[in-house]
This record gives structure tokens, C-alpha cells and sequence, in this order.
């Protein structure tokens, strides 16, 4: 008895600790549904953009690792994982500010609830395990509500294209933390990767021939919007979301981020008005990804409590 009652405190603890780290995530969620706001106020292009979203978040990122006199070396295996993610996060970003910025903010964000499905999709092929039969269903039913939104919202048919390869590197992505943040600090992935993404992006503006002074020569109101990006929603949600991956699944992230688009789309109907109300249709084939995606998550934890907590 004394051993189940040390072995409850303990799942309890736990219990608490995540409830915790999910309310974090929330925040962290909203600060997300702000960003696309931010992505859509800011007049550059989304490649340098982001470019100099990461470029600033890098700065910030190292200046915490100084102060707190974190080390910077990693092995080698990590390193090629960190040049992955980087890569991989840098792409992200371009292609959801580029869906943003050829379509709406509600467009871009609705799309980007197909992240957990491409997450669910490559969680068995990443972690080992069968396929959920429930799953299969559910992605059917994610590809319904993509198709009534396709139907419905033609003219942002190409946004929707690229807000969808946005999703799945960012499920990719996920992933990919999900393994780092078991052995490395949150800062330390953080600074390798936008450090990376940063390198990555100078590559393809020089390629492209845009590598000038044109790329800092902003309205003020950018670098404003851009300072916040930075701070705000990269450097501080960047690692606190890398962090809270130490207590929450992958899939846990990837479900609650899911939210994200219910908190855009309210501050864009708020913020920029009539021209991101959609038609009808379209908000039923969300809800349909959304619920759906929300209802795989709880019988997932549903699942996980029964594996955790000890018969008696």
C-alpha cells in the first residue's frame, strides 16, 4: 500500500506539472495567433522577413545563453539533427507568412490545423508503433473539411497549397524536438536552429540576388512589428515551447497548436474586419479539422491514463 500511495503522489505531481505546462501552452498558442496579425501588418516579403525574425530572435537567444553560461557544445549526431530542424523551421515560417500574405490570416491559420493529422500520420513511422484504426478515420474526415474549405474559397486556392506544406513542417518539426529536448536545453536547440534557419535564408537571398540594403531599409512601423515578432513570439515562445515538450508530448503540442487558428481568426475579425470573413462553408470544414483533431487528442490521453495509472 505504502508503494501505490508514494506511486500516486508522484502521478499527481505529474498530473499538476502538465496541467501547468498546458495552460503555458495556451499562452504560448495565443502569442502564435498574434504572430499571423503581425505577419499580415508587416509590408516586406516573407522571405526577408523571416530572415530577419530569426536574425533578431538568434541575438536575443544568445545574448540569455551568455548571461546564463550555457555551453554550446553538442555532438556531432546532434548537430546534424539541428541543421535539420533549422532548415526545416525556416521553411516553415517562409511558406506560412507567404500563405499569409497571398491569401487571409483566417485561410493560412485554418490550414494550419492539418499539422496534428500530418503529425498522427508520421508518429508511427517516427516512434515504432501500429497504426490507431481510429486514426485512419479521422484523417478521412480531416480531408473532408479541407475539401469543403477548397469548394467554398477558390480564390485562395494557391495560399491554401502553401499554408499546407507550412503544416507539415511544422509537424515535421515537432518531431523533431520532440527527440533533441530530451538530452539538450531548450536555449541551446533554439539558438542552433534559427542560427541555422538564419545561414540557410542568407544562402537563398544572395542566390536570388537580393542580398542589399533594401533588406534593413524598413518603414518604422515595421521594425516595431518585427521587434515584437523577435522578442516575443520567437526567442520567448522559440524556447518555451521547446521546453515544455520535456513534460508534453509532441503530439500534445501539435494538438493544442491547433488552437492557434481560433485565436488568429478572432483577433483578425477583430483587428482587420470584413476582409477576413469567409464564406459559410468554410468555417464549417475548420470546425470539422478542428474537432476532429481535438477528439483524436483526448482519446489519445484517454489511452495514456489507462497505461499510467496502476489497477488496485
Amino acid at each position: 500500500m505504502l508503494f501505490l500511495d508514494v506511486w500516486h503522489f508522484i502521478y499527481f505531481k505529474m498530473q499538476k506539472d502538465r496541467i501547468l505546462n498546458l495552460l503555458h501552452l495556451h499562452f504560448i498558442v495565443f502569442i502564435w495567433g498574434f504572430t499571423a496579425i503581425l505577419g499580415k501588418l508587416i509590408t516586406i516579403d516573407s522571405l526577408p522577413l523571416v530572415w530577419i525574425r530569426m536574425g533578431l530572435a538568434t541575438v536575443f537567444i544568445s545574448m540569455y545563453i551568455y548571461f546564463a553560461k550555457f555551453s554550446l557544445k553538442v555532438s556531432k549526431k546532434t548537430f546534424f539533427w539541428l541543421l535539420g530542424g533549422g532548415i526545416v523551421v525556416a521553411l516553415h515560417w517562409v511558406t506560412f507568412f507567404l500563405a499569409i500574405k497571398v491569401s487571409t490570416v483566417s485561410v493560412a491559420l485554418a490550414m494550419m490545423s492539418t499539422g496534428a493529422f500530418f503529425t498522427a500520420l508520421m508518429e508511427p513511422f517516427w516512434y515504432g508503433r501500429k497504426v490507431i484504426g481510429y486514426e485512419i478515420v479521422f484523417g478521412l474526415l480531416v480531408v473532408a473539411g479541407l475539401y469543403l474549405i477548397f469548394k467554398v474559397e477558390t480564390q485562395y486556392v494557391f495560399g491554401m497549397g502553401i499554408a499546407l506544406i507550412s503544416a507539415f513542417l511544422a509537424a515535421v518539426f515537432s518531431l523533431i524536438n520532440g527527440k533533441l529536448v530530451q538530452n539538450h536545453r531548450p536555449s541551446i536547440i533554439s539558438f542552433y536552429e534559427l542560427g541555422v534557419g538564419v545561414i540557410f535564408l542568407s544562402i537563398i537571398l544572395i542566390l536570388k540576388g537580393d542580398w542589399n540594403m533594401s533588406l534593413v531599409t524598413l518603414p518604422n512601423m515595421d521594425w516595431v512589428y518585427l521587434l515584437i515578432l523577435a522578442i516575443v513570439c520567437t526567442a520567448y515562445a522559440f524556447i518555451a515551447s521547446v521546453k515544455i515538450m520535456r513534460v508534453l508530448t509532441p503530439y500534445t503540442v501539435m494538438l493544442t497548436t491547433n488552437l492557434e487558428p481560433v485565436y488568429g481568426i478572432l483577433l483578425a475579425w477583430f483587428i482587420f474586419g470584413s476582409e477576413e470573413k469567409m464564406k459559410p462553408m468554410f468555417y464549417v470544414g475548420a470546425l470539422i479539422i478542428l474537432t476532429t483533431v481535438i477528439a483524436n487528442g483526448i482519446l489519445k490521453q484517454r489511452e495514456n491514463i489507462k497505461k499510467r495509472v496502476p489497477k488496485i
